[in-house]
């Protein structure tokens, strides 16, 4: 079933919430069939590899995903380059992507994705959509905006343990 509330990525780095059909198809032919059936089995999240706050939800995420389906990529690297249109040069406009078999989703639809695929407790925040998407996504943009000053950032993007690695993709 098809999310109607996906959005390509070079929408999501201009924040531009409207739903572009075209646009999410040519993503999906650009990253071919090969990269459709990786995201099925294991689909990704992407991630601002600097901020403390982004990467704390990874943790939180990883910790949850007992299963060890999902794999993480942060914004600044290679995967993130490869899959997904060039983002803004802002990373205040930069969130948390996250691709799967239906698409990209962002902002906090991709919150709500990621929570609800890990399951458990994290799934209950799915009761958030019955809040209007407009203003989730307003608190999610005042949050992304602050989100350094308020929780920090790394000089460097993180790097995974040894036990992390296999599910870090560059």
């Amino acid at each position: 079933m098809a999310n109607n509330q996906d959005t390509t990525p070079a929408m999501a780095a201009t924040a531009v919430e409207a739903y572009d059909p075209l646009r999410s198809m040519a993503l999906a032919q650009n990253t071919g069939a090969a990269a459709t059936e990786r995201t099925r089995e294991h689909p990704i999240v992407f991630f601002d590899g600097v901020c403390v706050l982004c990467n704390g939800f990874v943790d939180r995420v990883m910790r949850a995903d007992h299963a060890g389906i999902l794999r993480f990529a942060p914004l600044q690297g290679e995967t993130a380059r490869a899959l997904l249109p060039p983002l803004g040069d802002d990373p205040m406009q930069w969130s948390v992507l996250y691709l799967d078999e239906r698409g990209l989703h962002t902002r906090t639809d991709a919150s709500l994705e990621i929570l609800r695929r890990v399951g458990g407790t994290g799934s209950l925040f799915g009761l958030l959509r019955f809040i209007p998407r407009p203003i989730r996504d307003a608190v999610y943009g005042a949050v992304v905006r602050r989100r350094y000053r308020w929780f920090g950032e790394r000089s460097t993007c993180r790097l995974p343990t040894p036990a992390e690695r296999a599910r870090f993709l560059p």
